[in-house]
């Protein structure tokens, strides 16, 4: 139980950055480097979208864990 707790937390917290962060922080970086080519644009906007949506799919997994152990009772030996 604790696991697909964790699960769907993570892909909430995942599907939420993605729609309302990830974009918005990716173009903020982007903004801040001048470039000699298209491409490295396109590779940073990349990298740090795709960064951040890692990030939150991590951070969901662990308040997922958290909030998992609470549901579930301890095991008794």
């Amino acid at each position: 139980m604790r696991y697909l707790v964790a699960m769907l937390f993570a892909i909430a917290a995942a599907a939420l950055a993605m729609l309302y962060f990830s974009g918005r922080f990716a173009s903020f970086v982007v903004a801040k480097f001048a470039f000699d080519n298209p491409d490295q644009v396109n590779d940073l906007h990349v990298a740090v979208f795709m960064g951040a949506n890692l990030a939150a799919l991590v951070v969901g997994w662990v308040v997922g864990w958290a909030a998992g152990g609470m549901v579930v009772k301890p095991e008794e030996d």
